[in-house]
């Protein structure tokens, strides 16, 4: 008897003596119709996937302790050890096991069959029918649901969603997508849970979450479910900084920072100046102190970058936590707000010298910056003090010290963007000068600014009083 890793391995021989530029050789119709095979054939492969992978978290279940199928491994869990076998991604393996979960038929403590919570999923699913797409969507929009639907009315929402998706349904032989298929479920879960939201927030609670997705051209998506009054406090956390007002708000400010924070030239998006509000929160909640340390510090990204990319400019950088290479901009920003810390490796990766670490503005120094700059010197930004960074105004290479007359405070996004928005920061007696970018003010004036409460009714009540009429 064939077993059935033989039994994949000649399927998959077969597949393999397929050349990949066949497709390029047939017709229109034969290509499509060969496409449709061979989704098909997909879909059979991938039922036996997910039933292996339900299988392996069946035996790697919590309670049979040291016994688990994942512990005996060296896996920590189900999906690990799935990951290990088959090299795909965390997400798929647990999607795999999810949707195992749901299609797999049980037997009860008495040796009784349990039928799978989808059974007509299921069905559907290992006949080659449905695909793992549709069958997750069925599931996921439905499951909600369950515990509150009526067991008949249940039974007809996923026979109609299983047959619209197979070609069975009002629309056969036409086969409904996985995006059109999530549209009637949602429509279904809609329908099943006829008493709407629960009375209390247990329901919240359960689903309340905060997801960092995989990087997509650059970028990390966000995605989750915010309990509401956390929502309420984000949304005014936001609308706080992002509604329409002059300078810093301290109630002392002369006709040239009014001028200065009307004409300041945002270009920024709101959603843009929403993601540097968030930059500035959590770099604040970072060093305040209140939160867990980790190994006996603040909570601290590390980046790994050489030397020589730094000293040449090109190359990238990788922090810890995050598979996006980081810019040789962002790791200059980053040297500037946080230090750097040189570790000197031979040929064979051993570490050979630990430097200490340079150039981070001490709790004090970072106490007298603050009273005098008071906020993000850039003309008509709000951001306050505490949510600023420090900025090395000449920069460490070129022989800049770490001390209070070369640190002024900037947020996040004109500390980032400092070396390209062309506004211009000098220091001149130990005191912060700002020219704005030349097409916001062609002359190129240096002037002295601040948004210290204090020192702005310093410079108030220095000016000449009018003369008498």
């Amino acid at each position: 008897m064939t077993s059935p890793r033989d039994a994949f391995e000649q399927l998959r021989s077969a597949l393999a003596g397929v050349p990949g530029s066949e497709a390029a050789l047939l017709t229109d119709d034969e290509l499509l119709a060969a496409m449709g095979a061979l989704e098909a054939l997909g879909r059979v492969v991938d039922a036996r996937r997910v039933a292996f992978a339900g299988e392996v978290a069946e035996r790697s279940r919590v309670e049979l302790g040291d016994q688990r199928l994942s512990t005996r491994r060296g896996c920590r869990s189900a999906a690990e050890l799935v990951e290990r076998v088959t090299a795909v991604s965390g997400a798929e393996a647990r999607r795999r096991i999810g949707l195992g979960g749901a299609t797999r038929a049980r037997t009860g403590f008495t040796g009784e069959p349990i039928e799978a919570v989808f059974p007509l999923v299921a069905a559907a699913l290992f006949g080659g029918e449905l695909g793992t797409d549709a069958a997750s969507t069925i599931i996921r929009e439905l499951g909600g649901a369950r515990l509150v639907a009526d067991p008949a009315a249940f039974a007809a929402a996923e026979e109609a969603l299983v047959a619209e998706a197979t070609g069975h349904g009002d629309g056969a032989p036409l086969r409904c997508t996985a995006d059109e298929l999530r549209v009637q479920a949602q429509a279904w879960s809609v329908f099943l849970d006829q008493d709407g939201p629960e009375p209390d927030d247990e329901r919240a609670m359960r689903r309340r979450g905060f997801r960092l997705g995989r990087a997509r051209d650059g970028l990390i998506p966000v995605t989750g479910e915010l309990m509401p009054e956390v929502a309420a406090k984000l949304t005014r956390l936001f609308d706080a900084h992002l509604s329409p007002r002059c300078g810093s708000g301290a109630g002392f400010q002369t006709d040239e920072e009014r001028a200065a924070a009307a004409e300041s030239g945002e270009t920024r998006s709101t959603d843009q100046q929403r993601h540097d509000v968030l930059a500035a929160v959590i770099d604040t909640a970072a060093r305040s102190g209140e939160h867990p340390m980790i190994g006996g510090a603040a909570p601290t990204v590390l980046v790994s970058v050489r030397a020589s990319d730094v000293e040449s400019g090109r190359g990238v950088a990788h922090a810890d936590g995050v598979e996006v290479p980081i810019s040789l901009r962002e790791v200059r920003h980053m040297m500037c707000t946080g230090g750097t810390q040189k570790v000197v490796f031979d040929d064979d990766g051993r570490i050979i010298t630990l430097g200490s670490p340079e150039r981070c503005f001490t709790p004090h120094q970072r106490r007298a910056i603050t009273l005098r700059d008071g906020g993000c010197l850039i003309p008509g930004c709000s951001v306050p003090a505490a949510w600023c960074e420090i900025h090395h105004v000449i920069p460490d290479v070129d022989g800049g010290p770490t001390h209070p007359d070369n640190g002024v405070l900037l947020c996040w996004f004109h500390h980032r963007t400092i070396d390209t928005s062309g506004w211009g920061i000098r220091m001149h007696r130990g005191v912060p000068q700002i020219r704005p970018p030349a097409w916001l003010d062609p002359g190129g004036r240096w002037r002295t600014v601040t948004k210290s409460p204090t020192r702005l009714a310093d410079q108030r009540d220095r000016k000449p009083e009018a003369p008498a009429a």
